[in-house]
């Protein structure tokens, strides 16, 4: 992993910001770095240091006194053990909290403005926030403890409002639940205020002068329980459709959809269809705060969510008030294209909770073992995922007998695609395994399937036990041991005690569902307090498992991505078109670029040809391994890659060496992006296990060598070595391109990019210049300063321009030369710069010279030249214009 060698281990320790985990470079060139780092957290983290270590200088009285009673006093405790402990928050809570403050007392940030200041790198535009008033977000893992957090923050407003003279917080609180099950588990924290009391939130009367557990007077309103509202001191915890919906009935399981009944109504799109009633909340209080959990559901504007929450503010705006203040608590603070909110200020990362045992680690077997899962032909569900079934009941009962006698209850938790499968996999379990007889629990998001087929009604009082059960299931009294499901689960239903989940769906990458969020109904901890590794299983078909691993971008495995000896991470920066700069001519400065259509391709048909005996590699020593041992299904952990544990299938489950081969012949395809030839590579796949791989010949069905092939060393060299020939077999060029559109780059949306540096030129259409190295912007100046051109661009990401080739490894990529110049309106220039030369290097200005040569070919409007700047060179010279470069380099 990707973590600072020296990053704790501690989730307590504070954390110092150089040690935190920055998305590495690696991981830039797949997706967008706004995608992964919040672009405010980093300069508040380090802002927010100091004035930890300062001791809170500049902030209020009461602001000090919270701070000091949670983070800096001994608060005994009765432990699991029956022991006295010390209770301690995390420091990700404490951070999320302290952040919040220091916004608020010191900086006194009043709204988006304040904000931007702590942008130091310009990625943040004002017209990025959709808000007028105050909104924090504060990004935890899943399991990490987000609704203490906004107990610290509920309490400090309280408390900031009743003790300080020009406070603008609020003694009220709307606290909002994106749906029923998240609604009751904050009741379960917030009923008769117990978290206030329970955790050491709330100092003892005399601390620092005050009466505090006496000043501490609030009512607690649920739904539409609402009791005698009081100028000040209300809670009033909601489903967020209950305060825009107000016509609306309850939600029942008799319902036409379910949906609404277990996670509460979807938020409406349109903002024409919002009926917000918002007398009923505000009509007779003038302060109030709202405090939002899962927030990652107020991601547009035109989401009644959102309108929601606007004319709470409007109507107090009205009344010569306002919205005193929104936090904000979810795992997945993201917009629908991926991008971070830019209103978060504090970020506790999955992988920084995975690696101090916040949560669990999740564990998924590797690819040998997944090779011997078959998918069966059969018109029933659970007969063709018969395998995965097992597998995921092997897991779930060896955790079941170990927990068990801890007086813990290990769940199992399966996924299914729709209500009869789901049915049918309930049914399967009880039937085939004595003890989950009677201990499954099934939930349907439509009335297509209902609870069991067989019922066709339910009265209330039933479907109020049914939703009991589902939230009681950790407890030891309960009698369910397995769940199955169909809800897409994004949020909700947070048990504690998963140790096994099996997934049955096909995601799709249209789905906005997270991979965290799906590992987040397994990755909350059972023994919480206590100094042990936890793991999930985590078990499914080909589809859901590539799903799982996609979670790699966030950071979770990062031992390929090391931030190393205090490398200085890049930032990113907004670059737009400068079309408010007056002393542009924007049309003048435009350079339009041609889009050719690609050169490099496969012929798939080649793979016939591809040999094995001609294959270049290192053979491997075929060992020979016990009975037991050949049966072992192997599970690694997902951040580290070392094996956690392994599981062994019963005799009676046959390995298919057909499935076996098969699963390597699909990894290989996938990875290449091949759409055809299966067959024939299968054949190929065989051959060289069977006859090469080992250096003798092996029986593929035999289940000593399926063992071997679990090896990382038969799986690495099984990939590589097939990567290679079949892209020196099947890549082609095509030995012509056509023009296949053009870029025009004032046409540019603005978009983000990473750098920390840039110039604000006079010869570009765009508001800044970057350069991924200090000669790339050196030389971006240079171009500036030349009085023989028209223009020039930073060839960015966003601005799309990139040229096919064939990298040094023999597949496919695209390359992204650095500078477009356009000399004159007939005479355009295509430049790279480079200091330190790869093995690409020539292979990209080779393909460079080519792209030129076919676009003078096929249009002569505008002339195409190349230019290669190698560093040394350049500082070797005294160039001052560009006439003088071309003549040094051309």
């Amino acid at each position: 992993m990707a973590l600072h060698p020296s990053f704790p281990k501690d989730p307590h320790k504070i954390l110092d910001p150089k040690l935190r985990w920055f998305p590495a470079e690696e991981t830039l060139r797949e997706q967008r770095y706004d995608h992964l780092m919040p672009p405010l957290v980093d300069s508040l983290r380090k802002k927010v240091k100091i004035w930890r270590d300062e001791n809170y200088a500049g902030a209020t009285e009461t602001s000090i006194a919270l701070l000091n009673w949670w983070f800096k006093t001994e608060h005994l405790i009765p432990g699991f053990d029956g022991m006295v402990n010390c209770f301690e928050y995390y420091f990700a809570q404490r951070e999320g909290i302290e952040t919040i403050i220091y916004l608020y007392d010191v900086v006194k940030a009043k709204d988006k403005y304040d904000l931007l200041r702590f942008d130091s790198h310009g990625s943040v535009s004002a017209g990025m926030f959709d808000e007028t008033w105050q909104r924090y977000v504060v990004k935890m893992a899943t399991g990490s403890g987000k609704t203490k957090l906004l107990s610290l923050a509920l309490a400090w407003s309280y408390f900031h409002k009743l003790y300080e003279p020009n406070s603008t917080l609020a003694r009220n609180f709307l606290v909002i639940a994106p749906n029923i099950i998240v609604l009751d588990r904050i009741r379960n924290d917030f009923d008769g205020l117990k978290i206030f009391f329970e955790d050491p939130v709330i100092p003892d009367n005399g601390f620092n002068g005050q009466n505090w557990q006496d000043d501490f007077q609030l009512s607690l309103h649920i739904q539409d329980e609402i009791r005698i509202v009081n100028k000040t001191g209300n809670i009033f915890l909601t489903n967020i459709h209950r305060v825009y919906e107000s016509n609306d009935q309850d939600a029942s399981f008799i319902d036409e959809d379910t949906t609404s009944y277990f996670l509460g109504a979807k938020p409406v799109t349109k903002t024409n269809e919002s009926q917000v009633d918002l007398g009923k909340i505000v009509r007779e209080i003038d302060e109030i705060a709202i405090l939002n959990d899962e927030a990652h559901h107020v991601h547009n504007p035109k989401l009644a969510w959102f309108k929601s929450i606007q004319d709470i503010h409007n109507q107090l705006l009205q009344k010569g008030s306002k919205l005193s203040i929104q936090i904000d608590v979810t795992a997945t603070p993201r917009h629908n294209n991926g991008s971070i909110f830019v209103q978060t200020i504090a970020d506790y990362p999955l992988v920084e909770a995975i690696a101090q045992d916040v949560v669990k680690h999740p564990v998924l077997p590797d690819l040998a073992s997944r090779a011997k899962l078959s998918e069966k032909q059969s018109s029933r569900f659970s007969e063709r995922y018969e395998d995965y079934l097992h597998l995921g009941y092997l897991e779930w009962k060896k955790a079941y007998d170990e927990h068990i006698k801890l007086n813990k209850k290990a769940i199992l938790f399966i996924m299914t695609d729709d209500t009869k499968n789901c049915d049918e996999v309930a049914e399967f379990l009880e039937n085939a395994y004595p003890e989950l007889k009677g201990a499954v629990l099934t939930i349907h998001t439509n009335k297509s399937g209902e609870i069991t087929e067989t019922v066709t009604s339910k009265n209330r009082d039933e479907l109020e036990l049914l939703r009991k059960q589902a939230n009681e299931i950790d407890s030891i009294e309960s009698p369910y041991k397995a769940i199955v499901s169909v809800l897409m689960l994004k949020e909700g239903w947070d048990v504690k005690n998963v140790t096994t989940i099996v997934g049955l769906r096909a995601y799709s990458s249209k789905s906005n569902i997270l991979p965290e969020q799906t590992l987040g109904r397994g990755l909350r901890r059972m023994y919480r307090g206590q100094d042990v590794t936890e793991y999930v299983s985590v078990i499914g078909t080909d589809a859901f498992m590539d799903f799982v691993e996609s979670i790699k971008s966030e950071g979770v495995e990062l031992e390929r991505t090391g931030m190393g000896n205090g490398t200085k991470p890049k930032a990113p920066l907004v670059i737009e078109v400068d079309q408010e700069n007056p002393q542009k001519d924007i049309e003048k400065l435009e350079i339009e670029i041609p889009i050719l259509t690609p050169r490099i391709f496969r012929e798939y048909k080649n793979l016939s040809a591809l040999n094995p005996d001609t294959f270049s590699f290192q053979t491997l020593l075929y060992k020979n391994y016990t009975e037991a041992e050949q049966r072992e299904i192997i599970f690694r952990d997902i951040a580290e890659d070392y094996i956690t544990h392994t599981t062994q299938l019963e005799s009676r489950f046959s390995i298919d060496p057909q499935n076996v081969i098969g699963f390597f012949t699909r990894a290989i395809m996938r990875e290449l992006r091949l759409i055809s030839g299966y067959d024939v590579l299968y054949e190929k796949v065989k051959y060289f296990i069977q006859n090469l791989l080992f250096g003798q010949l092996v029986i593929v069905d035999d289940l000593n060598t399926v063992r071997n092939l679990s090896a990382t060393a038969s799986t690495r060299t099984i990939l590589e070595t097939f990567f290679k020939a079949i892209n020196q077999l099947t890549i082609l060029d095509k030995g012509e391109a056509e023009i296949n559109g053009f870029i025009k780059v004032g046409k540019c949306r603005p978009f983000v990019t990473n750098d920390q540096s840039y110039i604000l030129p006079k010869k570009s259409v765009f508001n800044k210049i970057i350069g991924d190295s200090y000669l790339e912007l050196e030389f971006a100046a240079y171009l500036d300063n030349c009085t023989d051109i028209i223009s020039f661009v930073k060839n960015y990401f966003g601005l799309g321009f990139k040229i096919d080739y064939q990298n040094a490894n023999g597949g496919i990529s695209n390359y992204y030369p650095d500078f477009i110049v356009k000399e004159t309106e007939k005479r355009i220039w295509i430049i790279e710069t480079k200091g330190n030369a790869d093995l690409d290097v020539p292979l990209k200005i080779q393909r460079l010279k080519q792209w030129c040569e076919d676009i003078n070919i096929v249009q002569d409007r505008v002339n195409f030249n190349w230019l290669y700047v190698e560093e040394e060179k350049y500082r070797a010279k005294k160039l001052y214009s560009f006439k003088e470069l071309v003549a040094g380099f051309k």
